[in-house]
């Protein structure tokens, strides 16, 4: 089939919600929010308010999607602060324990890390241990280098690198993520997870969560009612307080992300608001329709209240 729809004016893009049945109490306010947020974007939140579908709940206002919309943009902005947290955490436990065992510039010695190896699907070598070396290496030589490279480069010859203290603070999370996936000894992996509460395989799983979920949210992708495409492992052993079973199934959905996000900000940042700041924006935002971030229902179809469990209540 050919596409062929053609592109319609604000106010006809504000005529066909209101033919689809969507109250608009003011159609020059609408027009103005639909010109600085384009309509394909909003449309991904008329899902609730659409029984059936391009066809509005009776009574559903411009106003309901618009709020979803907006809550919406302050739940990412919520989990970017936390991963932003999280990461400087484990850039810093990292070059921390590294560091003390391996000594300033660990991150050049390839002996304590994995080889290479070749990529099942493309048949490619993969070298993350080179390609880390490099990254760090151009981010050192680019033309305005950080301040404390300068400092380095101007003092020193050797080694070329700064020390893994300077070092990684040029990766990304999802260098880190890599680079943290190479480490040779599980030891030393678990020393890393272990401040977090966790076992290496599950951290593991969970950076790689953290990586997309960063990527969404700085990309301003659609969060609330999303199916994490990559899922975060299920915690079975934690080591501080947790969700029940009941909760702890749906771990390719959007509460179960926060409920990551929050046991891990329990060793990243211990005296944070992160909770408060959650159950403040359900406050703001009282009509919001959560159930679809996946908390689990009881056999009527009743939401699980989530305010008792262990991990919510510390």
């Amino acid at each position: 089939m050919r596409y062929n729809k053609p592109p319609l004016t604000y106010s006809q893009q504000v005529a066909l919600l209101q033919k689809r049945g969507l109250v608009v109490h003011d159609t020059s306010k609408a027009e103005g929010y639909l010109s600085r947020i384009s309509y394909y974007r909003f449309s991904a939140y008329f899902l609730p308010f659409q029984k059936v579908k391009d066809t509005f709940n009776p009574g559903t206002t411009f106003d309901q999607v618009l709020d979803l919309y907006t809550f919406d943009r302050e739940l990412r902005l919520l989990a970017f602060d936390a991963i932003e947290r999280i990461e400087i955490a484990i850039r810093t436990q990292m070059i921390y324990h590294m560091a003390h065992k391996y000594g300033p510039h660990w991150q050049d010695n390839p002996n304590i890390f994995d080889p290479p190896y070749i990529n099942r699907q493309t048949g490619l070598p993969v070298d993350i241990f080179k390609e880390t070396k490099k990254i760090i290496h151009d981010q050192c030589n680019i033309k305005h280098p950080e301040v404390f490279i300068k400092h380095y480069k101007a003092k020193y010859t050797i080694p070329v690198n700064p020390p893994g203290w300077m070092s990684l603070e040029l990766l990304t999370i999802g260098e880190l993520s890599r680079l943290y996936t190479i480490i040779k000894s599980n030891g030393d992996k678990n020393a890393i997870a272990g401040f977090f509460g966790l076992q290496h395989k599950t951290f593991t799983s969970w950076l790689h969560t953290l990586v997309y979920i960063r990527n969404i949210c700085a990309h301003h992708g659609r969060l609330w009612n999303r199916i994490l495409a990559i899922a975060p492992d299920v915690l079975l052993k934690p080591a501080a307080q947790w969700i029940s079973p009941a909760f702890n199934t749906n771990n390719n959905r959007t509460f179960y992300l926060l409920c990551m996000l929050r046991y891990l900000l329990i060793g990243a940042n211990p005296r944070g608001h992160f909770r408060q700041k959650w159950e403040a924006l359900l406050l703001k935002y009282p009509g919001i329709p959560i159930q679809y971030m996946g908390i689990p229902t009881d056999a009527s179809g009743i939401l699980t209240d989530w305010k008792t469990q262990p991990l919510w209540m510390i």
